[in-house]
């Protein structure tokens, strides 16, 4: 016999409430973007010319995967994350390598900054100091 033959006043269960529970979107394109060398066991050096970098940026855009950048330079770790979100974007990424766009990288949603940050998964350097001090121009 089931609990509905039972004939009693009983309410029928509420129906299961289902919820969201993703982490929420990241709110910084930089927080946590650079690590000592050697967290990764394949990082890229982007230190390579310009049309190289931007071909594999075009590239990796559309991977199932993200990659690690490895750069000694402040200037080329902002390049990178400006040529990931161009890349992102369908943008000029050779101008967005060598004329990053600071306004615009700042007013990005946190669905973009999520995006860059699953393809862009970190930037490793020996030197920590000059490349946290180069992207800091990012955080809001």
């Amino acid at each position: 016999m089931t609990h509905d033959d039972h004939g009693d006043d009983h309410p029928a269960p509420a129906e299961p409430v289902l919820l969201n529970l993703s982490a929420p979107a990241r709110r910084s394109l930089v927080a946590d973007l650079v690590r000592p060398a050697g967290s990764s066991p394949a990082p890229v050096d982007v230190d390579i010319p310009d049309p190289d970098l931007a071909a594999f940026l075009a590239a990796i855009a559309h991977a199932d995967h993200g990659f690690t950048a490895h750069t000694t330079s402040g200037p080329r770790a902002l390049a990178v994350v400006a040529g990931t979100v161009a890349a992102l974007c369908g943008e000029d990424i050779p101008t967005a390598l060598t004329t990053p766009d600071l306004a615009f990288l700042k007013s990005l949603k946190p669905a973009a900054i999520e995006a860059t940050r699953t393809v862009l998964l970190a930037i490793e350097t020996p030197d920590e100091q000059p490349i946290t001090e180069a992207l800091r121009v990012l955080d809001r």
